[in-house]
């Protein structure tokens, strides 16, 4: 009896330090992935995003929250063969107008036009920052990199892919070509983010600033 209690001692010991083990390697796991999501802004034009791919990225919607569960927003996938139609119609790097980005050679090649069937309103709106985050991470996490987009011609947009629905943000998909760096700062520094020898810093607020005492 002694040996059988033992025996289921060490058992749930192994089992909550598995537990435990796992856990700390999730958390470690999103971390990265938090850190890693970067807006790119240059992309590796040899890298062709796959329609499988876009499909995948896409997919997460069917996992996430939604407002009151509504699930208005509609997506359509833009593959390479397609890219060029976007392409004028969007506008990056508005802190840096200067360097007309995305460089010669470094444009996306793959695109997600998230769509409303609804009017927008503050749940649609909602809706669209988790999707949008989510795909992002999803796409970090299968090794790409993307950006949401606000800056672009809805009109056009809707005019060149034929949409019946409203266009909210077009997301950038494809493999970075970018060197991207988080920049700890103090509440009253300057958020800009900005480049310097070709490195993108991206200034972010510490913990402390964003606690309210």
């Amino acid at each position: 009896m002694a040996d059988n209690y033992l025996d289921k001692k060490l058992e749930d010991y192994k089992a909550r330090s598995a537990g435990a083990g796992a856990a700390r390697k999730q958390a470690t796991t999103f971390s990265a992935l938090l850190a890693k999501n970067r807006s790119c802004r240059g992309y590796d034009s040899s890298f062709i995003v796959r329609d499988d791919q876009l499909r995948s990225i896409i997919e997460v919607n069917t996992k996430i929250p939604s407002a009151r569960n509504a699930q208005v927003l509609r997506f359509r996938p833009v593959s390479s063969s397609e890219a060029a139609k976007v392409l004028p119609h969007i506008r990056l790097g508005g802190a840096l107008p200067h360097l007309h980005l995305p460089l010669p050679g470094t444009e996306p090649n793959a695109f997600i036009i998230i769509c409303t069937t609804v009017a927008p309103d503050k749940n649609i709106y909602i809706d669209l920052g988790i999707s949008a985050q989510s795909m992002l991470l999803r796409a970090t996490e299968m090794g790409l990199a993307g950006i949401c987009i606000g800056a672009f011609d809805k009109e056009c947009i809707k005019r060149e892919f034929s949409l019946e629905y409203e266009p909210l943000m077009v997301l950038a998909i494809g493999r970075s070509c970018e060197d991207i760096r988080l920049v700890d700062i103090d509440e009253g520094e300057d958020k800009k983010y900005y480049r310097n020898d070709g490195v993108h810093y991206v200034p972010k607020l510490r913990v402390d600033n964003l606690i309210i005492k």
